[in-house]
């Protein structure tokens, strides 16, 4: 994770076709899991709508760096001022 005045990195670990969909943050990893299969990128805007939703950013305000293709992910989140702390749920 790394926080600029502008903008936010934040590691993610992705678990598509969950048959519930649920965020873990533990302070370093935010672990999603998503309905959504990872076909034609189904899944990745469905993470981009989750951690938006848990950041209540808009979905333009976040986007994947790196990962696009595979669990581990760097999202970028615009507009961010702090990170909540420990989250499960």
């Amino acid at each position: 994770m790394d926080v600029s005045a502008t903008s936010l990195r934040l590691t993610v670990r992705a678990h598509p076709r969950s048959s519930q969909a649920r965020l873990r943050w533990d302070g370093q990893t935010l672990q999603v899991w998503v309905t959504a299969a990872p076909a034609d990128g189904a899944a990745n805007l469905a993470l981009i709508a989750a951690i938006a939703e848990w950041l209540d950013v808009p979905r333009s305000a976040v986007r994947i760096i790196t990962g696009q293709r595979g669990r581990t992910k760097v999202f970028e989140v615009d507009g961010l001022a702090a990170l909540p702390r420990a989250f499960d749920g």
